[in-house]
């Protein structure tokens, strides 16, 4: 009989010290869930405080401006539905990559292009685009700059898109979108980034990095992180020259021709500009 109670007590004990352990983690958990949202909303509002309050004034400021509201709404959609660390880090990855798209148009119109972005996932692997370029491929003219031009107005941060990458620089389209939404890059991509980067510094992997992408790893990552669109459904279309409105942001529709729609939803409370990060 004392040894039956001894055991009865026993396994009271253990059941008693995993109920703590367990609810140790969970708190522990969502603390760190807590900490990592609250991060990845002051870049949010941080990237809301310079778009709402940024007019471009030529194609290519325009341009950038409409890729950060895209990315605005999509990191606050990202968080919203973030129910894991890793999910958040994919929100404020988002984020920054509009912070990105933020200083490439400021750079356009000849502003100071402000402070300092940390790197994005891949970015300097990617590397940057060095000289300007132009091919014709696929019976239309494609062209590669460092600077912003009216034949060069479409701007990209740098990084891997679908476990591939792609260099920084303004483009005269968005030749990596396809792959953006479809997750998947068609056969001709690699003949493309080819004649597009071959023998240009700054791009030194070639054409083999691209083809052999990034590694799986990060693919296998990247799913883990989101399970969810990247950019969200429906088009975006966003005013950014009316200042800001403490109602909200109306993102409207992006349609980017050919290319598939981004972005889509409201995000409200844009908070200020927080010259840090």
């Amino acid at each position: 009989m004392a040894l039956l109670l001894i055991l009865l007590v026993l396994v009271l004990l253990v059941f008693l010290a995993a109920t703590f352990v367990s609810r140790g983690n969970r708190t522990r958990a969502a603390t760190q869930l807590a900490d990592a949202k609250a991060e990845a909303r002051r870049l949010t509002e941080r990237l809301g405080g310079q778009v709402y309050n940024l007019t471009g004034t030529d194609e290519a400021s325009k341009q950038a401006l409409a890729d950060a509201g895209e990315r605005l709404n999509a990191a606050g959609s990202q968080i919203d539905q973030a129910t894991t660390v890793p999910q958040v880090r994919l929100a404020k990855e988002t984020a920054v990559e509009g912070l990105y798209y933020v200083r490439a148009a400021r750079t356009a119109m000849g502003m100071d292009p402000g402070p300092a972005i940390p790197e994005l996932d891949g970015q300097r692997t990617a590397g940057s685009v060095t000289e300007d370029r132009s091919i014709d491929f696929d019976g239309r003219r494609i062209e590669a700059s460092p600077n912003p031009t009216g034949r060069t107005p479409n701007y990209y941060p740098g990084g891997m898109v679908s476990g591939r990458p792609v260099p920084a620089g303004w483009y005269s389209e968005p030749w990596w979108k396809t792959a953006l939404v479809a997750g998947a890059w068609g056969v001709g991509s690699v003949l493309l980034f080819d004649a597009l980067f071959s023998g240009m510094s700054g791009v030194a992997y070639g054409a083999t990095g691209f083809e052999g992408g990034y590694g799986d790893g990060y693919q296998d990552g990247f799913a883990a992180g989101a399970d969810q669109d990247y950019y969200g459904g429906g088009d975006y279309s966003g005013d950014f020259g009316g200042g800001y409105d403490s109602g909200g942001y109306d993102g409207g529709g992006y349609d980017s021709g050919g290319f598939g729609d981004f972005g889509g939803g409201d995000f409200g409370g844009g908070g200020g500009f927080d010259g840090g990060f």
